[in-house]
């Protein structure tokens, strides 16, 4: 190894670290790798790991006696060892296929080293980094082959948008899209696949859908992601918060109204928010908030495909598919006379109720994270990292507001925390300095979460036991920093066999 040559110009003390530096990096690749194996300026093997001999029989050796003393080229179909002798340049990361499988290898010159750091190359180490690489790199690959779709995907939607743009002349520039994918409603609980897999089915049908669900649990973002995900993304994505508006100005805002209609109004006119939507999807925020007077005209335009813009004599086509929220008791409003039966029924063609968080609470150690990285970009501070105990008393919270309580709850964490480590007794002050609601800390979590944990083993075993080895696997994540190999070893398992459970959950 060349760090281990003498060199005059070094004191002894620093020769000795150089000697032992080397020897250290080559029994760390030696025990981290797959197999790993020497070649000596000729390109004969001259020496193999214990990791590497169970690769021998696959190429038709019966033991390393039989396989050192080969040249590298006439034992290991299509190795590319040879090229490395002959330039002296390293290859870092490669595919090998050949009859023993298919690998992720590491080729590396060695050079017998000069007074000016240089010199002949006198050997090379061959390092099979990955033997699977079909699944540990798996989480990789399809991590980037999802960037490249999304950024295939944007590219052509931008691409379609401004031929759009150019021949409508939209005033203004683009028109509006969603914002949020199904990736974007974070969760991996029942509860959360569920809703998800109802959307999904959603987004291929043109009736109407009725998000239904407590304030700040993300039906906005399933809207925009049903949208996207359906035949109308390449159209406007248009919504209308109903609570948001006051009664005066909904009809206008729903269907415009004519040049001059009325006191105030723009000369020009102006187009609504059912137009505006026009080969696109309009989205009805809290529906349940619509004045009863305004719901027969929104009925009559839902089920003609026409509206009537204000001051007008003239129908207008339009051609919008409507998703409605609420997180109002539309069946006891009917019942009350606050809200039509007709129109109810025909908004309630496709329901989906979006479960509040206190029912997927084993969701919330991701959204900390995401939501964290959110308010971190968007303050600048970094994001605060929640120990076991303060997440466990995150999710001993009721959650009226939802997630958007929860956002909220990191944000003071944020800004109140002398410290990026948060524990369950700094949250609870944090907690209680902002006027946040309290709940019963984590010791006393049990008894209201008894029926939880007692309908959470009414499943199939092997989703317990996956259940169980995720969490198994996440732990021992966190015990050890991230280090796989270590990992591993705690877990008792080996790194191929770590890589093949974190690939397939």
């Amino acid at each position: 190894m060349s760090a281990a040559t003498s060199d005059p110009t070094l004191p002894q003390d620093a020769q000795g670290i150089l000697a032992l530096a080397a020897r250290s990096m080559f029994q760390l690749f030696s025990s981290i790798s797959q197999g790993m194996f020497l070649i000596d300026r000729s390109g004969r093997i001259v020496w193999v790991n214990e990791g590497y001999r169970r690769f021998l029989p696959a190429l038709g050796f019966d033991g390393v006696d039989q396989f050192v003393g080969h040249m590298v080229e006439e034992v290991i179909p299509n190795t590319q060892m040879r090229r490395v002798l002959e330039t002296g340049e390293p290859v870092l990361v490669d595919l090998l296929t050949n009859k023993a499988g298919t690998f992720v290898v590491s080729r590396l010159p060695l050079r017998e080293e000069h007074d000016d750091g240089t010199g002949p190359v006198i050997g090379a180490i061959g390092i099979v980094l990955f033997d699977h690489p079909q699944t540990t790199l798996q989480p990789l690959v399809a991590k980037f082959a999802l960037l490249q779709r999304d950024l295939d995907e944007a590219r052509r939607e931008l691409a379609s948008q401004a031929s759009r743009a150019a021949r409508n002349g939209l005033e203004g520039g683009l028109p509006r899209q969603a914002k949020y994918s199904f990736a974007s409603f974070i969760g991996s609980s029942p509860a959360a696949v569920e809703v998800k897999r109802h959307a999904r089915r959603a987004a291929q049908s043109s009736s109407p859908v009725l998000l239904l669900g407590e304030t700040g649990t993300g039906k906005e973002l399933l809207a925009h992601a049903i949208h996207g995900a359906s035949a109308r993304a390449a159209g406007p994505f248009v919504s209308v918060n109903i609570a948001a508006v006051p009664d005066t100005l909904l009809e206008a805002e729903f269907f415009g109204f004519a040049p001059g209609a009325f006191t105030g109004a723009d000369r020009r006119g102006r187009e609504g928010k059912f137009k505006f939507a026009d080969g696109g999807t309009l989205f009805l925020d809290e529906i349940g908030d619509m004045p009863l007077t305004l719901q027969a005209k929104l009925l009559r335009a839902l089920q003609e495909g026409e509206i009537e813009p204000l001051g007008s004599n003239k129908l207008v086509a339009f051609d919008a598919r409507v998703i409605a929220a609420t997180s109002r008791d539309l069946p006891a409003l009917v019942a009350q006379g606050r809200f039509r039966e007709d129109l109810y029924y025909r908004l309630n063609v496709l329901p989906i109720r979006v479960p509040p968080l206190r029912a997927r609470r084993s969701d919330i150690p991701a959204l900390v994270e995401a939501l964290g990285d959110e308010v971190a970009q968007r303050t600048g501070d970094a994001p605060p990292e929640l120990l076991p105990d303060a997440l466990a008393l995150l999710a001993g919270q009721h959650w009226r507001g939802n997630i958007r309580e929860l956002r909220n709850v990191l944000e003071q964490v944020t800004m109140r925390s002398e410290s990026q480590r948060i524990d369950a007794v700094q949250l609870e002050r944090i907690l209680r300095e902002a006027g946040l609601e309290q709940v019963e800390l984590p010791a006393t979590l049990q008894t209201s979460q008894d029926a939880d944990e007692q309908a959470a083993l009414l499943r199939p075993l092997s989703q317990q036991v996956a259940e169980l080895e995720r969490k198994a696997i996440a732990a021992a994540l966190a015990s050890t920093g991230g280090n796989k190999l270590a990992t591993a070893r705690l877990l008792g398992i080996s790194r191929a066999t770590l890589y093949e459970r974190m690939a397939n959950p």
